[in-house]
């Protein structure tokens, strides 16, 4: 199991990761998901030993790894530019890192045709890489991680070069593939559909902080703050303040007071009267709900079997029919306290 304790680490003099822990279990594929320059691919290198952290350590089934170099730490790294040598052909990528160990060449044979076979290319074992496409590139950039059968894969946005089409082809491919190994990863990424797909768990990073973590399913129903729901496209982050509360049983009802209307919420956090709070109204019509997003209809976009309507305050929902533009409309919507 790897373990990361307490890590910080500053950056041209300002903090870039402030307290970072976290575990990773037996077959376990955690995601680090966040926006541009949070210190996603920095805590990569911080666990791969190619970087240092100023404070905090990083140790696997026990044993701290500060004092191991990168190449004893057996853990593999795929990155977004396949970091391929251009001068060897497929089997030599492959096999480089199994030849650096000073393996039996029957033995290298063996593990490089199964880790092609992996990923679906065997029979690109004397391919030029240069001459492959992205997509393939990436295959033996992952099928180089895998042949050392290493206690730890790590990814580096290893699909952001790629198109749509292909990057949800490889993305299948390798929850599969980590599913039959059972090797843990860490998978680093900006693009939540991808953490949402592959990840066990999902931890979000900002301000230097991981701020939510849990499973795809918990993080998507519970975000737990404005920014998470809002880098997370969950719906409408709407601030206003708290009216008239009532009380049962622990569960707290209460009045929010916004500038798009009165919302009727349920919330479990503790809040007094005049309070300001965050609010969640998720886009998808629900007739179940009593509170309801009013305004004029400014835009309509087809996606996939449903449409995003945007209204002119600035508001949006989702719809199986389309309105006509300048219509107004009202749209029972789920609204949630934030915190």
């Amino acid at each position: 199991m790897l373990e990361v304790s307490d890590v910080f680490k500053n950056y041209e003099g300002k903090p870039l990761l402030d307290s970072i822990s976290f575990k990773v279990g037996e077959g376990e594929a955690i995601c680090l998901l966040g926006v541009s320059g949070s210190g996603k691919s920095t805590l990569l290198r911080i666990i791969a030993g190619l970087e240092s952290p100023d404070f905090g350590f990083i140790s696997f089934n026990g044993h701290d790894l500060a004092s191991t170099p990168p190449h004893l730490r057996d853990f593999g790294l795929v990155f977004q530019d396949y970091a391929l040598f251009p001068h060897l052909n497929v089997y030599d990528n492959v096999a480089f890192g199994l030849k650096m160990r000073r393996m039996d060449q029957g033995d290298i044979a063996q593990r490089v045709a199964n880790s092609l076979g992996m990923v679906n290319l065997k029979g690109f074992e004397e391919r030029n890489v240069i001459d492959l496409s992205g997509g393939e590139q990436q295959r033996v950039a992952l099928a180089r991680a895998l042949a050392p059968r290493p206690r730890l894969l790590m990814f580096d946005e290893p699909l952001g070069a790629l198109d749509r089409a292909l990057r949800e082809e490889l993305l299948n491919e390798l929850r599969a593939i980590l599913h039959r190994t059972k090797i843990p990863a860490i998978y680093v990424t900006h693009d939540q559909e991808e953490a949402f797909a592959i990840g066990d768990r999902v931890l979000l990073l900002h301000d230097c902080r991981i701020i939510r973590e849990g499973t795809p399913e918990d993080v998507w129903a519970n975000p737990g703050s404005a920014w998470v729901a809002g880098f997370l496209g969950l719906g409408n982050v709407i601030e206003g303040r708290v009216g008239a509360m009532r009380t049962s049983r622990g569960d707290e009802r209460m009045k929010v007071e916004t500038g798009f209307g009165s919302f009727a919420v349920r919330c479990v956090h503790k809040h007094s009267r005049g309070e300001r709070v965050r609010l969640l109204a998720r886009p998808l019509e629900d007739q179940k709900e009593a509170n309801l997003l009013r305004g004029m209809v400014k835009d309509v976009v087809f996606q996939q079997d449903r449409f995003r309507v945007t209204l002119d305050n600035g508001l949006y929902v989702i719809l199986a029919e389309a309105p006509k533009t300048g219509r107004r409309i009202s749209v029972k919507v789920k609204v949630e306290c934030l915190a």
